[in-house]
């Protein structure tokens, strides 16, 4: 092997989650070891590597601080640690609409803040800062809502206040990746919440209903014009997922994954291999 890629992850999956594990052998065929190391491992010397790239470090939402710390000190980290610090929190939605882009409504509500909005039919509420959907919930009562915040303000956590998309039922979400600016392939994603109640934690993530699609033609524009917003904001990132869903006039941005997603990778032919491209590229070992 001629060169080394760490695939950072987290003391609970060592080896990295079953789908990441295909980037191993498709990195190989490029001559390049792809290595799993803990993010939070006090031994791991991440200047011995030609890239460090973000994958499974799933356990960093209760922990960002720290995460982004160690961002900021690794050398050649993909997605870089700007980027991290910006989709790890869902306060860049108002960014993105201001940008003119579509998103479902959001209203922020910062801890001893009330909710300046009335209740309009059902919402969901999340915190700003966190993943797979720990701590999000739907209400369609204002008294559900106002105890959900004072949770979520009692952790000192800012929350989202969302309208509950009734499209999510039919259609749910459509994830969209793209390494290198590219698009790559898609996947659809089953509603994630229950019908009433918060979602309390289950592991690193929630189970999640996954399968491979082919998105529409309005779902394909948007998520393409977030990526050309976000190369003009970032650079061309080696790797996005963009993940929308139906709204009243059409699809809206969920949220921008650019940190540590799942990538379905298992879903398409062709797509681990394409990654590892994006990947070697960025170590200097792709294709000359």
């Amino acid at each position: 092997m001629s060169g080394r890629i760490a695939l950072a992850t987290c003391a609970e999956l060592p080896e990295l989650d079953p789908d990441d594990r295909l980037v191993a052998p498709a990195l190989a065929a490029l001559g390049i070891a792809g290595e799993p190391v803990a993010w939070d491992d006090p031994a791991a010397d991440w200047s011995a590597y030609d890239l460090v790239a973000v994958r499974n470090t799933w356990d960093y939402s209760l922990r960002r601080d720290e995460f982004l710390a160690w961002a900021a000190s690794v050398p050649r980290l993909v997605n870089p640690a700007a980027v991290l610090r910006w989709t790890t929190d869902k306060r860049y939605l108002h960014e993105l609409e201001e940008a003119g882009l579509p998103i479902v409504h959001t209203v922020l509500v910062e801890p001893g803040e009330a909710l300046a909005e009335s209740i309009d039919g059902e919402v969901v509420v999340k915190p700003a800062i966190g993943v797979g959907s720990v701590d999000a919930g739907r209400h369609r009562d204002a008294a559900g809502v106002r105890a959900h915040l004072a949770e979520l303000h009692a952790g000192g956590r800012t929350a989202l206040v969302q309208p509950f998309l009734p499209g999510i039922e039919q259609r749910g979400e459509t994830a969209l990746l793209y390494f290198d600016g590219a698009f790559s392939h898609a996947i659809h994603k089953g509603p994630m919440l229950p019908d009433q109640g918060i979602v309390r934690p289950y592991g690193l993530f929630q189970p999640e209903s996954i399968a491979a699609r082919e998105p529409s033609p309005d779902e394909r524009a948007v998520a393409d014009a977030v990526i050309a917003w976000i190369a003009g904001r970032f650079g061309v990132l080696a790797y996005a997922r963009i993940d929308v869903v139906p709204g009243p006039a059409g699809p809206v941005v969920l949220e921008c994954e650019l940190a540590e997603p799942s990538l379905f990778l298992s879903t398409a032919a062709g797509a681990a291999e394409r990654f590892a491209a994006a990947l070697a590229g960025r170590s200097g070992r792709g294709e000359r």
